[in-house]
């Protein structure tokens, strides 16, 4: 006979299933998401801090510099240091789909904290066609942004 607590075949009705796994504490399952919230959290504190405006004190983007095409990410750091001072036109006015991307995970990270504290586990499957989706709005914000009547994206 199989002992308690075991799986296998000798369990009664001969289920083959495994054992549940220990719970874990909750400041253990909050590890994850507050660890990702401190990091997040210390590059913004950078960035507010140290002025992105002010030469010298960032690399340059090289797509920028060398081609003179900006890139979906030319301007995210002036438009974090906005958003960091509350300054929300001129974080849109940086780079708007940085500050939607701002957006979007602010919203994942409450999700994400109401899922651990109810002890239900994050899943995050992204399928290929939203991964074209967001490969085709990267390209037509690039494309815009650097285009004459798109030069309001532009930062």
């Amino acid at each position: 006979m199989t002992p308690p607590g075991a799986w296998g075949p000798g369990r009664p009705g001969g289920l083959l299933t495994p054992p549940l796994p220990p719970a874990r504490s909750l400041a253990r399952r909050l590890l994850a998401p507050g660890a990702t919230l401190a990091g997040v959290a210390a590059a913004f504190a950078y960035v507010g801090t140290v002025d992105p405006n002010e030469p010298g004190h960032y690399p340059v983007c090289p797509l920028l510099r060398f081609t003179g095409i900006y890139c979906p990410g030319c301007g995210g750091l002036r438009s974090a240091h906005a958003f960091v001072h509350g300054d929300l036109p001129a974080a849109l006015g940086a780079n708007a789909l940085a500050v939607v991307g701002y957006g979007l995970f602010g919203a994942l990270m409450v999700v994400w904290l109401i899922r651990v504290i109810r002890g239900v586990p994050m899943r995050l499957a992204v399928s290929p066609v939203l991964w074209w989706g967001i490969g085709a709005v990267l390209a037509l914000f690039t494309l815009v942004r650097n285009l004459p009547f798109g030069s309001a994206l532009a930062p």
